[in-house]
């Protein structure tokens, strides 16, 4: 039915603005989904009029807008009314956790993060087209000032930019990631809608040099107060205190980490079929 087969896509790459109809990357995914699944249903999703706003948003369309405007293309779909699987590559996979947290209707069943950034970022070691002035032009401005309301409204980046030296600055004024972390309070909500996921994979680049921390990807980050030592997921007090649901999800057998050699973003076609497919069937 429907309910089991249907898979949402999202933006990409995390820096470098990838878009939902990319032939070697959206694209590519959603034919090869379609040839092994027949009849899926797949819904690429595109934040903009044509492709280049929808590049442009992935860097700076405020996150809770680009949430809003997915939970609202989700709503009107008639063929998600029965439930779908959503799979969200890089930032996207934050994106699609904060559409779990924020909109249970229709319901999402499994939720598939391919290197998303958990825990958010602190560096930008490798900005795709790095040479690319944007590029430059983030770095700076997340240095200078990420936590200034001006850049967290208009710079996706800042959003999910979490610095371990300045924890309090991020809990107070990160309009996004601290939001869907519960680092302000607990929206019951927020866990009651997380909770109600069958599985939640995390894929993990285990030669990640995008991604800092590359543990981030499931749910681990830096020990707070400096940018060396990392934890895993079950030493943060997000685990401990579970504020999310995700200690109880993870006795329940729903969290699913999954590790990949690799570069961000690189994987095999075969395994993707051995390791995601299984999870959209």
């Amino acid at each position: 039915g429907l309910g089991s087969g249907v898979m949402v896509c999202f933006v990409v790459f995390p820096f470098a603005g990838d878009t939902c109809c990319n032939p070697v990357s959206m694209g590519y995914i959603k034919k090869i989904v379609e040839s092994k699944i027949p009849g899926i249903y797949v819904l690429s999703l595109k934040i903009g009029n044509n492709l280049i706003q929808d590049m442009e948003n992935s860097f700076f369309m405020n996150a809770n807008d680009q949430v809003r405007e997915v939970c609202s293309q989700l709503a009107k779909d008639p063929h998600l009314k029965g439930g779908y699987n959503s799979m969200g590559f890089s930032q996207g996979g934050q994106f699609l956790r904060a559409v779990a947290q924020r909109c249970p209707s229709p319901p999402m069943l499994n939720l598939i993060s391919i290197g998303g950034q958990h825990q958010g970022v602190y560096g930008f070691p490798r900005c795709p087209g790095e040479s690319s002035h944007i590029c430059d032009w983030i770095r700076k401005t997340l240095d200078l000032g990420a936590y200034t309301q001006a850049v967290q409204e208009h710079l996706v980046q800042a959003e999910y930019w979490h610095d371990p030296l300045k924890e309090d600055d991020y809990r107070k004024n990160s309009i996004f990631l601290a939001d869907i972390n519960q680092e302000r309070g607990i929206n019951e909500t927020y866990k009651k809608n997380l909770m109600a996921l069958k599985k939640f994979v995390m894929v993990k680049f285990l030669n990640d040099t995008m991604v800092d921390p590359p543990i981030s990807e499931w749910f681990g980050f830096y020990k707070s107060g400096q940018d060396k030592e990392t934890i895993p997921l079950k030493e943060t007090s997000l685990y401990t205190e579970d504020r999310l649901g995700l200690q109880e999800m993870d006795k329940a057998g729903k969290l699913v980490f999954l590790g990949v050699k690799g570069d961000h973003l690189h994987f095999s076609e075969e395994w993707f079929y051995t390791s995601i497919l299984p999870f959209l069937q």
